[in-house]
């Protein structure tokens, strides 16, 4: 049993920078594929950065450069950084580990940080 919990959010102007974390209860790294999710009102939660448990990190094409997804395995913990930020990443971002055993999917997922960029 994995738990989560996101921290970092709240609100931030136009252009600027936000750091979410995410800490980890339960051993994690080289066990699961970790993930920062979005929900913004009305749409569908999606993918905004991931690391896998190897350490190899991937972005969808709208956030690349300016998302940036890191561990610290000693912390227990993974980050979101996010730069040049604009009203459309108002969202609540989710901290998500993931792993496979056999045919089994196994998904955590923490409580969310609601992110709002207003002026």
């Amino acid at each position: 049993q994995v738990q989560l919990v996101e921290s970092g959010g709240g609100l931030v102007q136009p252009g600027g920078s936000l750091r979410l974390s995410c800490v980890a209860s339960g051993k994690i790294f080289g066990i699961y594929d970790m993930g920062w999710y979005r929900q913004a009102p009305g749409k569908q939660r999606e993918l905004v950065a991931g690391i896998t448990r190897l350490g190899r990190t991937n972005y969808p094409d709208s956030v690349k450069g300016r998302f940036a997804i890191s561990a610290d395995i000693a912390k227990n913990t993974v980050y979101l950084q996010i730069h040049s930020l604009t009203p459309e990443d108002t969202a609540v971002y989710y901290c998500n580990a993931h792993r496979m055993t056999a045919s089994t999917p196994y998904d955590y997922w923490g409580q969310g940080a609601q992110v709002t960029v207003a002026s």
